[in-house]
């Protein structure tokens, strides 16, 4: 052991001891042990070292001293700071010291919370709204969101309104008589939903309303607007944001411009052409200044406490794109349909990549503990939904290259999902939506520039499935083929960056009920007679049941699309699999849904048509040929001869 004297060690009398023998030490002078040159370096790392020390007070001093420090002296603490850093956690080093651990990386989309915000729940003061709405007349017309009724009208009324449905496809004369403040009475919600309230911290976040227009009656989009005002919480409302597609209606320009003026947080933002739907809310997405953006269409009504499910939730999960409960305001009474305790429906696609809806599937339902719960989705109508703004960016906002409108709603769908994020509906978020039966608009290039976007979407997150597409729609196929769709690298490369899943996961994980018709089938196309030159047609809305028929050979799938598969079947597949099927003492053929159900399952003999070389169909239960009379579609004993017969895909 050693021994001081005075502070300092004495030599002549350190001992090491090992088991009790001690064992001596002859007095060195230390010094001595070290040369010339090894003295000379040990007395510059001391001076250097002191010289290091001496920087590092005087850079503390100065730099810490400045509000503004010059750029490159700024930059030169930032060197030394690090280097301190270093230094410290090389000491802690030196005594095994455990750090605390990394803090987790901020999702995309989280916002910072702020210690400051205060415990507790908001309660209804906070709520209040941007507008108080004005007093009702309830007798007035549609009050308490109750269908419109004209009465006896005159022939300039009948003209009005006849004009007002040619323009909109919907009743603009009712619209026009509707208050524009109108409310829609007693909240019809799930006790859950009534009940619900929301914490203080972490806050809600702000949001921006973004609602695109071209041409839109001015009622309808008036109305919007103040349903927004009437019902948004004042302090999560950022701004509305009205984004005009150069509409070219009068009422629309400086009259629309001036009397925004009055409501303060709304405000106008033009397209000087008009490029659609797509490039207008990413006018509207750049231009906001809310933390959440929030899209809305133009002819739609906000049931009272819509916007504050959809923000907390996007607090719980800042990767969920949530979309509320749209319920329908009927196009020709204006009647709207007030929402039932529990939510039943949500969104799919079909391999026409047409978005659709459908009930939520029992055990689904099963597992959601109350209805305030979000119900996952699939896809998303698109047209309303909120999403964080810095999410929104981070997962590629939308594809600039789309044109005009259609399919961005199922691109952003699968994107979504599959680059780590999430499709929901909030039940006790409930916005009314007017339904129209087709688009009062026109397009550049017609329904092709429809088609040519779902090309885009599906040459970026289908995979080997695109195919299932193509062969449902030639044209998809032709522009594919002939690859007219446009550049779609930076979305590839967007793929990549975010680390983004294959079709096959999605469909196993967030759409296992999902149909997938067969990749390898035999045939495919239109079923073409060739005695009469008419193809096989399901007709219109016939999902099972009702006799095909015969009509003119259009070649764009649809109707006359079906599939010659590997067990014999004529399958028409487009959202479900429905066989031609051949019931014995019936004289018509129909479709129903496919007897085969997956693996291991056989196929009932109703549904087993048999290719012969002299292109016939015969249906193994009846042993009778598929046959053309007139437009309808029998079953009659096989003759080669016979030319109405005879098929062949096309």
């Amino acid at each position: 052991m050693f021994r001081r004297d005075k502070g300092l060690l004495n030599w002549s009398t350190v001992r090491v001891v090992f088991s009790e023998k001690p064992f001596s030490l002859q007095p060195v002078n230390m010094m001595r042990m070290f040369s010339r040159r090894h003295t000379f370096i040990f007395k510059l790392a001391i001076l250097v070292g002191s010289i290091f020390l001496v920087l590092c007070l005087v850079m503390l001093y100065d730099v810490g001293g400045r509000t503004s420090p010059e750029p490159w002296l700024q930059e030169l603490s930032e060197k030394h700071s690090q280097l301190m850093g270093v230094v410290r956690g090389a000491a802690s080093n030196m005594g095994f010291q455990i750090g605390a651990p990394l803090p987790p990386p901020s999702k995309p989309g989280t916002n910072p919370t702020s210690h400051r915000c205060p415990p507790g729940l908001y309660g209804r003061g906070d709520l209040k709204p941007h507008l108080e709405r004005p007093p009702q007349d309830p007798l007035g017309p549609g009050a308490y969101g109750r269908p419109f009724v004209s009465g006896e009208m005159s022939p300039a009324e009948i003209k009005e309104k006849q004009d007002g449905l040619t323009k909109n496809i919907f009743n603009q004369f009712a619209s026009d008589r509707i208050s524009l403040h109108r409310s829609l009475g007693n909240d019809t919600r799930h006790p859950d939903c009534v009940g619900q309230q929301f914490r203080r911290c972490p806050p809600l976040p702000t949001t921006t309303v973004i609602i695109v227009f071209h041409n839109e009656a001015w009622s309808t989009l008036l109305r919007t607007v103040y349903s927004i005002l009437h019902t948004a919480p004042a302090f999560l409302l950022t701004e509305v944001l009205l984004v005009d597609d150069a509409s070219t209606d009068d009422h629309l320009k400086s009259r629309l411009d001036e009397y925004v003026l009055q409501l303060g947080i709304v405000r106008v933002l033009r397209q000087s052409e008009r490029k659609g739907l797509i490039t207008a809310r990413l006018l509207g997405a750049q231009a906001a200044r809310g933390e959440t953006l929030t899209f809305l269409d133009a002819h739609c009504e906000c049931f009272d406490g819509w916007l504050e499910p959809l923000l907390a939730r996007i607090v719980e999960e800042p990767t969920a794109v949530v979309s509320p409960e749209i319920v329908v305001i009927d196009q020709n009474s204006l009647k709207f349909v007030k929402p039932i305790e529990s939510a039943q429906n949500r969104g799919n696609f079909d391999w026409n990549l047409n978005f659709g809806w459908e009930q939520i599937p029992d055990e689904y339902q099963k597992q959601r503990k109350n209805q305030t719960y979000p119900i996952r989705t699939p896809t998303f109508a698109g047209g309303l939904f909120s999403i964080s703004r810095a999410y929104f960016d981070h997962i590629g906002s939308y594809d600039d290259k789309m044109e005009i409108w259609g399919g961005e709603n199922v691109e952003m769908s699968f994107r979504v999902w599959q680059c780590g994020g999430q499709l929901e509906i909030i039940p006790c978020s409930v916005v009314g939506h007017i339904f129209r039966t087709k688009s009062p608009h026109t397009f550049p290039n017609g329904k092709s520039v429809i088609i040519r976007n779902q090309v885009r979407l599906a040459e970026v997150w289908m995979d080997d499935y695109k195919q299932l597409f193509y062969r449902r729609n030639t044209k998809a196929a032709i522009i594919a083929k002939e690859k007219t769709y446009g550049d779609i690298s930076e979305r590839l490369k967007l793929k990549e960056k975010l680390g983004c899943k294959n079709f096959t996961w999605y469909l196993h994980n967030v759409y296992p009920e999902a149909y997938v018709p067969d990749l390898t089938s035999v045939k495919f196309g239109a079923l073409e007679n060739i005695g009469s030159k008419t193809c096989l047609d399901v007709g219109e809305k016939n999902t099972g049941g009702k006799p095909v028929t015969m009509y003119m050979c259009h070649k764009s799938g649809g109707n006359q699309f079906f599939e010659y598969t590997s067990h014999q079947e004529l399958q028409h597949n487009i959202n479900k699999p429905l066989c031609l099927h051949a019931t014995p003492g019936a004289l018509l053929v129909t479709i129903e849904l496919c007897s085969r159900k997956g693996p291991g399952s056989g196929v009932a003999p109703e549904q087993v048509w048999h290719f012969t070389r002299a292109s016939l169909l015969k249906n193994l239960s009846t042993d009778k040929c598929l046959t053309m009379d007139g437009a309808k579609v029998v079953l009659s004993g096989c003759d080669s001869a016979n030319q109405n017969q005879q098929w062949i895909f096309s």
